[in-house]
């Protein structure tokens, strides 16, 4: 009886120790690191950092899932902005082009859902090579984007330096016809 509480113990140690491993690496790395990479690197499944990394969630660290794997988010120097827009898919790589090629960097999309309310998706989209990457995967996966769910409507957290920067991402948008902006009726 003895022997398998101490073999219970030593094995729950171990899943703390790799949880505080996983946090870690999360919280050093600047680009997303993917939790195939993590899995490899502490010898155990991808499942099994999945796990982890919900845990994780679930006690307060802010460990975002982006699609190219996890993030840290710590606190932000830039300024957050929500911005409103409306395009078709085939406008979507232009739209990202638009706001990354000004400076800004767009941190998710959100949706609203007639049935599941908001729905926020993590993007993490800094750079035209970071947007190709995005739009590799729209095209090669069987998912279609959030914003198909609502005719191409959708919000954009967008980080900016400041809201000189911000205010020419919107005028690019607005004169592209992205932005969009509520009709009177």
């Amino acid at each position: 009886m003895i022997s398998s509480c101490r073999s219970n113990y030593k094995g729950y140690n171990k899943i703390m120790e790799r949880k505080q491993q996983v946090l870690k690496q999360i919280q050093q790395t600047t680009e997303p690191i993917s939790a195939s990479k993590l899995a490899k690197e502490l010898g155990v499944s991808r499942q099994i950092i999945v796990g982890d990394v919900a845990l994780l969630r679930a006690s307060g660290y802010p460990v975002i899932a982006t699609p190219r794997g996890y993030l840290y988010e710590h606190g932000h120097d830039q300024h957050l902005y929500k911005i409103a827009v409306r395009h078709t898919l085939e406008q979507t790589q232009d739209e990202l082009y638009t706001i990354v090629d000004l400076g800004g960097k767009v941190l998710d999309v959100i949706v609203e859902h007639p049935i599941y309310g908001e729905l926020t998706g993590q993007l993490q989209i800094k750079s035209r090579y970071d947007t190709e990457m995005f739009m590799a995967e729209v095209i090669t996966s069987a998912s279609k984007p959030l914003s198909q769910l609502t005719d191409g409507l959708h919000i954009h957290t967008i980080e900016c330096e400041d809201e000189e920067m911000y205010q020419r991402i919107r005028l690019a948008l607005k004169n592209k016809g992205y932005l969009y902006e509520k009709e009177d009726k």
